[in-house]
Formats: C-alpha cells, structure tokens, sequence
C-alpha cells in the first residue's frame, strides 16, 4: 500500500521494451531499499529487480503495459516515485493500492488563482466531490464531476514537487480510484447479503 504522497521525482535513465514486458531504469535516494521493495512509479506497484547505487530497475509485465501509462515512457522523462507505506507511519493521502484502474486524458488546463484547474476524461461512477483519487501515483481531492469527466485544482507546492507540472492537453495519466469507492460498488452489486461470514469471506 502506499499513500500517494510522491517521495523523489526521478528521470528515466534506461527503457527497455520488447514484447516479453519491460524495464525500466532510474535513480533515487531509497538506500534502505532492497530487491524484491516494492516502489510506485506513476502509481503503479512494481518490484525492484536490481540495485547499483542508486539506480534502481524495475520490471513491468505487459498487464501492466497495457493498463498504465507506462508504456509511453522514454530516457529523460519525470516519473513520480514512492516506496510503500511502513505500517505506523503518517498517512498523508490516502490508502493507494498501487493498481492503476484505467488511463484517462486531460482534457483542459486552466489557471484558478494560484492553483491549477485540470479536467480529465474518465467514468466518474467512481468518483465523488471532494473525495480522493490518485492521478499518476499523487493523491489528490477531487474539485468536481460530470457524467464522464472530473476536475482536479493543484497547488504549486504540488505542481512543484510532481512530475504534474510539466502535463498539456492530450496528455494520457494514470488513474486509480479511491479503494473505498471500489469495495462499496462491490458490495451494492452483489446480491449475497452482507454478513459476518461474507465479511470473512472477503477477506474484513
């Protein structure tokens, strides 16, 4: 699990893609990180496969390709990166799974104050005012929502400290909702009563 609170932002330093998956290569501070951590890139969970340094890599299966904005990556590009939560510790987001549930575009950026106004295009099913979602790997609170977009605003101190600030229209982000939301549209559609043996069955 992780927080959606971005730890480094990072430059690609290698990109390997073939039709087996790929790899990918960069370079962070995590020096109590170890093979097999677990580390957010845009959001997505991937494991750590190699260490030198600081250079990390990490492998990414074409599952994972085909869901995320990952596969558009290239030497140079910014990506956001968070190791997983430590049991005890703050949470200053909200609870990221690290499974990315589609990719979505933006679809207008406008100033609003000093903050940032970005639309995405996206099922809102999902989606509540000023609840959370996590937009490449960043936990955000939603501003509003339409039939098939929402609305995010972005401080600077966000803006600055993500690889957010470098996004323009078309641009394609990665999405994951709020875990809550999920489990609550799980349960209304189901037609098991929800009770103490259900609850146990799914794992609460």
């Amino acid at each position: 699990m992780f927080t959606g609170i971005v730890e480094k932002v990072s430059q690609v330093e290698k990109f390997e893609l073939d039709l087996e998956g790929a790899k990918l290569y960069f370079r962070a501070p995590f020096f109590d990180t170890k093979l097999g951590d677990s580390i957010a890139v845009n959001g997505a969970c991937l494991s750590v496969v190699e260490i030198s340094g600081d250079l990390f890599a990490v492998e990414i299966m074409n599952e994972t390709l085909n869901k995320t904005n990952l596969k558009n990556l290239a030497k140079g590009d910014l990506i956001n990166l968070e190791r997983a939560l430590k049991l005890g510790s703050r949470l200053d987001g909200h609870l990221v799974s690290g499974h990315i549930d589609l990719i979505s575009e933006i679809i207008s950026i406008k100033d609003d104050g000093f903050s940032k106004r970005i639309k995405f295009l996206a099922p809102t099913q999902l989606i509540v005012d000023k609840g959370s979602i996590t937009i490449n790997g960043v936990s955000l609170t939603v501003a509003n929502t339409n039939k098939d977009d929402f609305s995010v605003c972005l401080i600077p101190k966000t803006l600055e400290s993500t690889n957010l600030k470098n996004l323009k229209i078309g641009d394609i982000v990665n999405i994951e909702y709020d875990i809550i939301g999920k489990y609550i549209q799980k349960f209304t559609n189901q037609k098991e009563e929800i009770t103490y043996e259900f609850l146990d069955k799914n794992g609460f």
